[in-house]
């Protein structure tokens, strides 16, 4: 959705997507949002409470299962499991994905990562086409007059005919751009700490293949997990920007990690997305 600074002050009803890798700042924005009437729908949240919640439990229990004290509370029935999924809390579903490699390490087989890959592919497509009814139900049933989509950072990376259109139709896309400094401290951070992560099949083979060809390793078992997610991050990262890029240039805006750092309220973001609007229009109008 494109809008000038006018029609975006007078729509009573925002509606407005946060686009970006993990760590610009997406959901330090949306809590500040939240707090002023706006309604905080994030997409790794819908994804493992309503699209993976039976698949993240069924695996939360097989591995209890293998505890003979807990398989004999879980058969009687003396015992339920369940995770706890918060909007700030979304570990059960980065757990879920896992990282590929060395069993004896956390690590899992290729067939079984990429079946996870699958599953959270087809959760997040599901949880993007469900913008629409959450942005009617987030005002009709809740009262919030506005509404922030807080997008996972593989967004991007769906390749579903529809999804990016869909957003576009009911949100104004913000895609918030790392700088260089703030790209350099996100890799470093992953470095630190490596996380699961979302990859595309056709990015994940060519990688993979990279990588043990780099190492010498003969199969994927060999691999060390959380070495394989240091070394592919910032590959990830950089193979993702021109198409968060390519998105915003035919849907949305950009803005930089700089810009929204210095967000503290609602009204330092509604006058950022005006000052975004008006600068691109102004390049449109230049080039024209």
């Amino acid at each position: 959705m494109r809008l000038s600074v006018d029609q975006f002050r007078k729509w009573n009803n925002k509606c407005v997507t946060l686009m970006g890798m993990s760590g610009v700042g997406k959901t330090r924005l949306s809590n500040i949002l939240r707090n002023s009437n706006w309604f905080h729908y994030s997409g790794d949240y819908r994804i493992g409470t309503r699209y993976l919640d039976e698949a993240i439990l069924d695996e939360i229990k097989a591995q209890a299962m293998q505890i003979p004290a807990l398989r004999d509370l879980l058969l009687s029935d003396s015992i339920f499991i369940n995770h706890n999924l918060t909007v700030d809390h979304l570990k059960p579903v980065s757990a879920f994905l896992g990282m590929l490699g060395n069993p004896e390490l956390g690590g899992m087989p290729l067939n079984e990562f990429k079946r996870r890959q699958r599953l959270h592919r087809e959760a997040e497509i599901a949880a993007m086409r469900d913008v629409p009814a959450f942005i009617h139900k987030a005002n009709k049933i809740y009262g919030y007059s506005h509404f922030i989509n807080d997008v996972g950072g593989s967004l991007c990376e769906l390749d579903e005919p529809g999804v990016i259109e869909g957003i576009a139709e009911h949100t104004l896309i913000l895609y918030i751009q790392a700088t260089e400094r703030d790209e350099t401290n996100l890799i470093a951070r992953a470095e630190k700490a490596p996380k699961p992560l979302y990859y595309r099949e056709e990015f994940l083979n060519e990688q993979l293949q990279i990588f043990m060809q780099e190492q010498g390793l003969s199969y994927v078992a060999m691999i060390e997990p959380l070495e394989f997610v240091r070394w592919v991050f910032p590959r990830l990262f950089r193979a993702r920007i021109p198409r968060y890029e390519q998105i915003a240039r035919e849907f949305g805006y950009t803005v930089s990690t700089d810009e929204i750092s210095l967000v503290q309220n609602v009204n330092d973001f509604l006058a950022l997305i005006e000052r975004v609007i008006a600068r691109e229009s102004n390049t449109e109008n230049e080039q024209e």
